[in-house]
């Protein structure tokens, strides 16, 4: 008799939980997230915190749509296609609400392919690439971080200071890399229509043989460099550089260079005096970025890095399309994201009308070697806003398809 009410009662416990599960998930909102963890960890394991940080936010405050949101994320191997059966198998299995996602640019525009081609809401978090917006955009994709051309643009403003005509180029040979040289390339000839590119090196992307490249730059003898490297190949080209004395007596200008998950790495070799983009945390002080960084570092026991800021601003970016929609379909979050602005520790965002581009900015300063904190830090730094440094309405509207207006 035992044995057979055990046996019941066994059966009756899974029997129970699926009659219970669809209650259960009519009260969740699920975020769904794919991207490149494994090809790039350091800078998407800080951005993955950032997310789970924004999430818990969210949650507390009673979550959204009177619903517990829940991410669940995927990697994409650095593999386009890895991508797009992610993006299909959140939507099947996981049945996600909403999706975002991405950092390498060929991986972000094939999901914002995927989302122009299935007619779903896609926000591109971190990916670079002017296409996600322009060339190749759709109505159904919005991004986050300021795009390469946006970066770039906030550089030139400090390059052109510098007066220097002899310049060469180093950048990783794909979509970002290229991009982002032909935007410096444009708007230092207009700005400076007797300038010269004397030399330009190309590795593939975490592939680079620095000793080669940095010897070609300097037999160019360039009076300046424009460095767009990142990751594992910064820190191979900043080294060898130092090795052969590249950069004394050169100015260089680095996109993305003053990036803690790239500096950090360098500690003592960190570079003096390049101009970059970063984000120097342990010297923002506004109310917004104190009560984020303060909330940070009380859930993790750590600091933040610039992939923090992407993954914390693209969860309660969702957030505020969302309740502003009042749901998570996709013509009503089109709608809502247009001019939607969000509230994030570098201040309020917005996402243009004219090409669902947000206008996130980027810190610009100087790098140099911190005794104290025994890392490479920005000093001299000023937060450029992003609305100041984008093309006009006019070139948008060029660039961008008539079918994503």
């Amino acid at each position: 008799m035992v044995t057979t009410q055990v046996f019941r009662a066994a059966w009756m416990v899974p029997a129970i939980a699926c009659l219970a599960l669809p209650a259960w998930a009519q009260n969740v909102l699920k975020i769904g997230e794919i991207n490149s963890y494994k090809a790039m960890p350091a800078f998407l394991e800080p951005y993955k915190k950032g997310m789970d940080l924004a999430v818990e936010q969210i949650n507390a405050q009673g979550g959204l749509l009177g619903k517990k949101v829940v991410l669940v994320t995927r990697d994409d191997n650095g593999n386009p296609g890895d991508a797009v059966r992610a993006a299909e198998e959140l939507y099947a299995r996981e049945k996600i609400d909403v999706l975002t996602g991405s950092f390498l640019s060929h991986v972000g525009m094939a999901l914002t392919d995927y989302a122009g081609q299935k007619k779903r809401f896609f926000l591109a978090s971190e990916t670079l690439t002017d296409k996600v917006v322009w060339q190749n955009g759709n109505r159904y994709t919005y991004r986050l971080r300021g795009s390469t051309y946006m970066q770039t643009a906030m550089l030139v403003e400090e390059a052109k200071k510098l007066n220097k005509k002899r310049w060469a180029i180093v950048y990783p040979n794909y979509e970002y890399g290229q991009s982002a040289v032909a935007t410096f390339k444009k708007l230092m000839k207009e700005a400076q229509p007797d300038i010269e590119f004397v030399a330009e090196q190309a590795p593939a992307l975490g592939k680079i043989d620095a000793g080669s490249v940095v010897q070609a730059l300097a037999d160019a003898k360039p009076d300046a460099i424009f460095n767009v490297l990142f990751s594992v190949d910064l820190g191979k080209f900043v080294r060898e550089g130092n090795t052969r004395g590249l950069f004394k007596g050169r100015e260089v200008v680095g996109l993305l260079s003053g990036e803690p998950e790239y500096l950090d790495a360098l500690r003592q070799e960190a570079p003096e005096g390049w101009i970059v983009t970063g984000y120097p945390w342990y010297a923002i002080k506004t109310p917004a970025h104190d009560a984020f960084l303060k909330a940070y570092q009380g859930k993790f026991k750590d600091y933040p890095r610039l992939g923090t800021i992407v993954g914390y601003n693209a969860i309660q970016s969702l957030a505020a399309g969302i309740a502003k929609a009042g749901s998570t379909d996709t013509e009503a979050l089109i709608k809502a994201f247009k001019g939607l602005d969000v509230n994030t520790p570098w201040g309020t965002i917005t996402y243009r009308p004219q090409d669902n581009q947000s206008t996130m900015g980027a810190y610009v300063g100087k790098t140099t070697y911190s005794k104290d904190m025994q890392r490479g830090i920005m000093t001299d730094f000023y937060y450029a806003d992003g609305k100041d440094f984008q093309p006009s309405d006019e070139e948008v509207k060029k660039l961008r398809p008539a079918s994503a207006q």
